[in-house]
């Protein structure tokens, strides 16, 4: 887990800070499988319907897991945040799944007057 939090923005830009600089591609990788033993109860859990809460649990936990080692790696890059962060999963076999974070790492400045932000009609 990240020692110390940078803000990871889903957000193109940061209000209040400038992009002073553009350092690439930043991301976090995990891969995740329910151990039998989760399986065997959330497939019990199916029969009367609802939700799983075995898997939206390793959901989180792997997303969580994917930011935080997103944010370590933009650090370790030079960033004070990232900012266009999105996520990505994919099936692996039929067991486990792969969980990314990806986004760009930058180093924001603060500005000293407003921003004028393009607004859309």
């Amino acid at each position: 887990m990240s020692t110390t939090s940078i803000p990871l923005l889903t957000t193109n830009y940061m209000p209040g800070y400038k992009v002073d600089k553009v350092l690439g591609l930043t991301y976090g990788i995990t891969v995740r499988s329910r151990g039998i033993g989760g399986n065997l109860m959330a497939g019990l859990r199916t029969i009367r319907g609802g939700e799983i809460n075995e898997y939206t649990e390793m959901a989180h936990q792997a997303r969580q897991q994917a930011l935080d080692r997103l944010a370590d790696h933009a650090k370790a890059l030079g960033a004070n945040a990232v900012v266009s962060v999105m996520f990505d999963s994919t099936e692996i076999g039929t067991t486990m799944d792969e969980i990314i974070a990806f986004g760009t790492a930058v180093v924001v400045v603060p500005v000293a007057e407003a921003q004028q932000l393009v607004k859309l009609s």
